[in-house]
């Protein structure tokens, strides 16, 4: 197995198929529950993920001088 942490894309594509395979009910009940928790283990992972992303988002910002400068932007401010 690999020491590298899956993406957000590969995170995503793991909940989608556990969504799929619970929303067809054919899963016996052990694994059901299985495949919830780590449904469930995704999300959190995945908030985590994008709380880091949206912590580092920038704004460029156009100086008097016509240079543009990179602000980050503050929190609760529209993106």
């Amino acid at each position: 197995m690999s020491n590298t942490k899956p993406t957000f894309e590969e995170n995503m594509k793991r909940l989608e198929q556990i969504v799929r395979t619970m929303e067809r009910g054919d899963a016996p009940l052990e694994e059901s529950m299985k495949l919830f928790q780590e449904g469930t283990d995704l999300v959190a992972q995945c908030s985590l993920m994008l709380d880091h992303a949206e912590q580092q988002v920038t704004k460029i910002v156009v100086q008097p001088d016509g240079q543009f400068t990179e602000e980050m932007l503050p929190d609760g401010e529209d993106r």
